[in-house]
């Protein structure tokens, strides 16, 4: 009887469970929307004349729209699908946490991620308070352009994420 009612118990306790647990819904990036950034990233880099890839991943970090210019370095495609990885994933600007790693012996074990790359040009995509994607700029010559080019793009293109 004592078993039988313990069974009971646990069945009773797991339904319980299974009743309060609540569906979640994200917000995430379109493919049209990710195609149009990194094609604008790449025309806003090579207006300053930074040959430069554009890689822009969705929330999870994964590959959803690339771009390179004609004269981009072939280094390049990795290294913005990395960036746009680390800023996707760490949900903040891989500029910042380059500064972060230099200023902090504490988070410079940020570098042995796997798939992580804390250099400039990694720029979260935001709708709300919530990352829905990053963009990952390589190539100009210093990571901080790099990201000027993805901010200046996320700056013309607000309205996309309201």
């Amino acid at each position: 009887m004592m078993k039988r009612s313990l069974a009971a118990l646990i069945s009773t306790l797991a339904c319980a469970g299974a009743a309060h647990a609540a569906v979640l819904s994200e917000s995430n990036l379109s493919m049209a929307d990710a195609q149009k950034l990194a094609t604008a990233t790449v025309a806003a880099c090579q207006a300053k004349g930074y040959n430069v890839s554009a890689a822009v991943v969705d929330r999870a970090g994964l590959l959803k729209a690339f771009a390179r210019a004609d004269n981009a370095g072939p280094h390049t495609i990795e290294a913005s699908r990395a960036k746009a990885y680390t800023a996707a994933s760490a949900k903040t600007p891989t500029l910042a946490m380059l500064e972060n790693t230099q200023k902090n012996p504490g988070a410079a074990t940020l570098t042995d991620i796997p798939g992580f790359l804390v250099l400039g040009g990694g720029v979260p995509i935001k709708a709300g308070n919530g990352v829905i994607g990053a963009i990952g700029v390589a190539g100009a010559p210093g990571g901080h352009l790099d990201a000027q080019c993805a901010e200046a793009v996320l700056e013309e293109n607000a309205a996309l994420f309201k």
